[in-house]
């Protein structure tokens, strides 16, 4: 018999073997003379066993399954994760998932330690979902360890509100404001309004000052319902906070992230809020957050606290003392500054109205709405609502808007500043017909 080739060093391991020794092995005749498998063995350094291993498979399952590597692998892996446990986590993510929960790997690993089963790790169960097809990779998504979290050291030491817009089922708009506190995530108080006013932020702070007793600081964004010192003046619910001794703060324009934590609450309320669909009433949405609430703060393991006990938000408020408030109510005043009426000018400028020193390009001016709900800016008529009449509104004006704000401190709308050789005084009609979406009527053509 002749062999071809030279000598290849294989290991003695089949499933090490190239495929052109595969190959040989598999047409090495039957009937060859006594001694021919061990000189063969020896030139291609294939152990004995595992040639006649291959020439049995060849012979067994057909010379194209022989030809292939072996695997490697045990058939039996005393660490792997069983069928019934990967069955069980699929079926707790299932659950979650259809009642609006988070269905990551580690909420259902606290699911199934709330039923008594001893869950994988975390990275285990994103590879079982990724192999199951729950999940897609996504490798360029930036890492857990990469965020570095902040929060208050003590209960009460921050509070943060906003609100979200949620459309009912019959086209019907109507906001959700919640107040989170910071340290312990834990929601302090919601409440179901048609719109994000100053009134409405007074009424679900004081639910949670009776629920929960004052906070040091209170954290908003810079809405005109919520906190105006950045333009130089205050709302009713900054001086609403001050008498109570509470510290109004708010994050800096354009950064979202300073209410991170708020802003993710309203995420998980959404997707909590869609699974419960169709919504037709606010009695119905009320339920709903009111039950969101309850089993958010006293069910629910937040993955930002302690995951070695699967912490709550109720928990986490109340493993540590509360901060406190100032003992008097804050007297300093937001500076307000003062209007000066500039000397005769052009129709087409501004009168009565002064620069923000903090925002370039941006000027404020008041006026007295007039008995016919109507005022006159910029050579142009903005009619406001009939209640208005008589009332002091602000206007903040840039170089292509003018925006209306009440007396409470809510933005009543936004109409067009037109150019200054616009011909003629045009009128714009604003009335509310949605929260936000003001209806603008120009009456000149």
């Amino acid at each position: 018999m002749t062999i071809w080739g030279g000598p290849v060093q294989c290991g003695g391991m089949s499933s090490r073997l190239p495929p052109r020794v595969r190959s040989l092995i598999i047409e090495f005749p039957c009937d060859a003379r006594r001694g021919a498998v061990e000189q063969f063995c020896s030139l291609y350094g294939v152990s004995v066993a595992s040639f006649y291993r291959i020439k049995a498979m060849a012979a067994r399952q057909g010379p194209e399954a022989a030809a292939g590597a072996l695997s490697t692998a045990p058939k039996q892996r005393p660490t792997r994760t069983s069928k019934e446990v990967e069955d069980k986590a699929l079926s707790v993510r299932a659950d979650l998932d259809a009642n609006g929960w988070d269905a990551g790997p580690l909420s259902v690993a606290a699911a199934l330690r709330l039923q008594g089963v001893t869950p994988p790790s975390r990275a285990t169960l994103a590879r079982v979902f990724t192999r199951r097809g729950m999940v897609e990779p996504e490798p360029a998504k930036r890492p857990r360890a990469a965020y570095r979290r902040f929060r208050y050291p003590q209960p009460n030491g921050c509070w943060q509100l906003d609100g979200t817009y949620y459309r009912l089922d019959n086209g019907q708009t109507w906001c959700v404001m919640q107040i989170e506190d910071d340290h312990s995530s834990a929601i302090m108080a919601s409440l179901v309004c048609k719109s994000e006013t100053s009134d409405t932020a007074i009424e679900v702070t004081d639910i949670a000052f009776r629920r929960h007793g004052v906070p040091e600081r209170f954290l908003t964004d810079n809405g005109a319902a919520f906190n105006l010192s950045r333009r130089g003046f205050e709302t009713d619910f900054e001086r609403f906070l001050k008498r109570h001794g509470v510290t109004p703060m708010t994050g800096r324009p354009g950064h979202p992230t300073t209410q991170g934590k708020n802003e993710r609450l309203h995420r998980t309320l959404q997707k909590f809020l869609d699974a419960h669909r169709p919504i037709y009433t606010a009695k119905r949405l009320e339920e709903l957050v009111n039950q969101f609430e309850d089993y958010y703060n006293t069910a629910r393991p937040h993955q930002s606290l302690d995951t070695s006990i699967d912490q709550t938000p109720a928990q986490a408020y109340q493993a540590t003392p509360k901060a406190l408030p100032a003992e008097t109510p804050i007297t300093t005043r937001t500076r307000v500054r003062q209007w000066v009426t500039p000397k005769p000018a052009a129709r087409h400028q501004l009168t009565a109205a002064e620069p923000i020193e903090d925002t370039p390009g941006l000027f404020h001016a008041t006026r007295i709405v007039a008995a016919n709900a109507e005022i006159s800016i910029c050579a142009i008529h903005i009619r406001v609502p009939n209640e208005l009449a008589g009332t002091t509104i602000d206007l903040l004006i840039n170089d292509t808007t003018i925006t209306v704000i009440g007396p409470g401190g809510q933005i009543i709308g936004t109409v067009p500043r037109p150019a200054p050789d616009l011909p003629g005084r045009p009128t714009f009609t604003l009335t509310s017909r949605k929260p936000g979406r003001p209806k603008i009527t120009p009456d000149h053509p």
